[in-house]
């Protein structure tokens, strides 16, 4: 938009000792209502140390959901019942990290890979070089993951290798289920959003993202026409009317702040 339109903006995020991730005012005095009234869960892909940068405005959130489902923070703390009950589960349904992390690496070129990162002993992701990333490379790590229980996706510069079983939603309904949520809430853009969203009892996807890049919906999903921070402020007018409609509501949603951390996730808004 024209630089004489653009809304002010609050920096929820300082990385390297730069601000790095924001949100508009509004949105900001959206969220501090919001969280005052419904229980507010962060979720996303980022690792416990990532989610620790975010400043959001409003109360400490009680619970947040990290590393893709992974970790559960029960008041800033990773909750151990919930951390055990990840790493049997993911014991006996998917081939070990160091396998999958060898592959990649193995597979990978050194002309195109920028990075490699383990998150948490959980998964592993690859920064790259979009444009010298051969075609088809990805399609064909897809199908290798596949038959050992692991998932992969492009999003932005990373080439995500995800357990199957370690998902938002698998982490959103033990939060439901401790705080007896009588609806729950979420946004998100990223295709690691796509089973959180799929999960909740109302959602919204925003206009930008890897899941309008591909056109994703589904019929219990508004899609906004917004997008940026613009979108992030209409989600959070859209989860306080849905509140207003439901005292029992419960509302769970993807990263507030777009951030473009090579470390960090693309999580929505």
């Amino acid at each position: 938009m024209p630089d004489a339109e653009a809304p002010r903006l609050l920096c929820v995020e300082v990385y390297g000792s730069k601000p790095l991730s924001y949100m508009t005012e509004t949105a900001a005095g959206l969220l501090e209502r919001l969280a005052r009234t419904a229980l507010f869960v962060p979720t996303t892909t980022r690792t416990p140390e990532q989610y620790g940068r975010v400043r959001l405005p409003g109360p400490a959130p009680r619970f947040a959901i990290c590393a893709n489902g992974g970790r559960l923070l029960v008041d800033g703390v990773s909750d151990p019942d919930w951390q055990d009950r990840v790493a049997d589960r993911l014991a006996d349904e998917c081939a070990p990290l160091a396998e999958v992390r060898a592959h990649l690496l193995a597979a990978a070129d050194p002309a195109w890979l920028l990075k490699e990162r383990i998150a948490e002993d959980l998964f592993a992701y690859l920064v790259v070089d979009r444009a010298l990333l051969p075609q088809g490379w990805v399609k064909e790590l897809s199908e290798w993951a596949e038959g050992r229980g692991w998932t992969v996706s492009l999003q932005g510069r990373k080439i995500y290798a995800v357990p199957r079983p370690l998902t938002k939603s698998a982490a959103m309904r033990e939060v439901a289920r401790r705080t007896g949520a009588g609806l729950t809430l979420a946004a998100g853009d990223s295709l690691l959003d796509a089973d959180l969203l799929l999960a909740a009892d109302r959602a919204w996807r925003p206009g930008h993202g890897e899941l309008a890049d591909t056109g994703w919906s589904a019929p219990h999903v508004d899609v906004l026409e917004e997008t940026g921070v613009a979108a992030g402020e209409e989600i959070l007018r859209r989860f306080g009317a849905a509140v207003a409609r439901s005292g029992e509501a419960r509302g769970l949603a993807g990263d507030g702040a777009r951030d473009g951390a090579e470390d960090s996730s693309r999580d929505a808004a």
